[in-house]
C-alpha cells in the first residue's frame, strides 16, 4: 500500500476559506472512497470545532503529539458518518511554538510524527493558522505533495500572496527542497460582482495553470454548516457549495491520477 498524499492548506490572511476548504474538500475525498485525515494545527481549533468537537474538551491532540507527550495514533478521532478522521487542536497548541523553540529540528516535528502513519491514509490535509509562524512552518515542511492556497474572490485578494510565495520559496530552499504549490483554490465567488471576475483574472495571471478550475461560491449553507458541527456533505449536500467542493475533490483526484468512483448522491 502506498503512502498517503499530504497537502497543507495555507494562507496567512484570515477569512479566506482555509478551514472551510480543509473540512469540505476532506469530506468529499472521503465521500469518494478515500481514507482522509484532517490535521488541525491552528490554536484557534476551527477545523476541530467545525467537525463538532468542542475544542475546550479536547484531552489530547496536535499539541500533545508535537511536543512528544503522546503518540499520534492515540490522539486521532474517527467519524464514520463524516467519512473523516481528525487530529484535533486545542487552545493549548498556542504554547507549543514557545516549547518547540528549544527542540532540535523544530521545523520538522509535524513531518516526523505524520511519516509513520502515511500508509494508513490516502489523504492527509493540514489546516494551518492564519500566520507564518513556527506552526505554519511545520505545516509547509510536512507538505510532502504540495500546498493548497485558498484565495477569496474579493478586494485585496492578492495582498500578501507575494509574501506567502516568498515564504514558500524560502522554506523550499532552506528546509524542504521538494516543496511546491499544488494549486490555488478560488473561494467566496459572487457571480453578481464585476470585482470577482477581475480577481479571478488577476489570480490566474499570477499563478497560471496552478489555479483549480473548480471555484467555490459564496454560500449561506457553507457558512451555516460549521455552527452545526458538520461538513457540507452532511449538512446540505444539494447546495451550490457542496457541488463546488465535490467538483474540487474530483479535480484533485483526477490530477493525482486517482480513479473517481461513481457514487450515489449524498444523503
Amino acid at each position: 500500500m502506498g503512502l498517503g498524499k499530504i497537502y497543507t492548506i495555507v494562507n496567512q490572511k484570515g477569512g479566506v476559506g482555509k478551514t472551510t476548504t480543509a473540512i469540505n474538500l476532506g469530506a468529499y475525498l472521503g465521500y469518494f472512497g478515500q481514507r482522509v485525515l484532517i490535521v488541525d494545527i491552528d490554536p484557534q481549533a476551527n477545523a476541530t470545532a467545525c467537525l463538532g468537537v468542542e475544542k475546550n474538551t479536547v484531552e489530547g491532540g496536535t499539541y500533545e503529539v508535537l511536543i512528544g507527550a503522546q503518540p499520534i495514533l492515540s490522539q486521532i478521532l474517527h467519524n464514520p458518518r463524516f467519512k473523516l478522521s481528525l487530529l484535533p487542536s486545542s487552545p493549548a497548541l498556542a504554547g507549543s511554538e514557545i516549547e518547540m523553540i528549544e527542540m532540535s529540528q523544530r521545523e520538522f516535528r509535524l513531518q516526523q510524527v505524520l511519516e509513520p502513519i502515511r500508509q494508513r491514509y490516502d489523504y492527509i490535509l493540514i489546516d494551518c493558522p492564519p500566520s507564518l509562524g513556527l506552526l505554519t512552518l511545520n505545516g509547509l515542511v510536512a507538505a510532502q505533495d504540495g500546498v493548497l492556497i485558498p484565495v477569496q474572490c474579493e478586494y485585496l485578494a492578492l495582498e500578501g500572496l507575494g509574501q506567502l510565495t516568498q515564504t514558500i520559496d524560502r522554506v523550499k530552499n532552506a528546509l524542504a527542497e521538494d516543496l511546491k504549490i499544488r494549486g490555488v483554490i478560488l473561494t467566496m465567488y459572487d457571480a453578481r460582482t464585476n470585482l470577482a471576475a477581475d480577481v479571478i483574472h488577476e489570480v490566474k495571471r499570477f499563478f497560471g495553470k496552478q489555479v483549480f478550475e473548480s471555484v467555490i461560491p459564496r454560500s449561506i449553507r457553507l457558512a451555516e454548516a460549521p455552527s452545526y458541527g458538520m461538513p457540507i456533505t452532511v449538512y446540505a449536500p444539494d447546495s451550490s457549495g457542496a457541488r463546488a467542493y465535490a467538483a474540487l475533490a474530483k479535480e484533485l483526484l483526477v490530477g493525482d491520477d486517482v480513479k473517481v468512483p461513481i457514487v450515489q448522491e449524498a444523503s
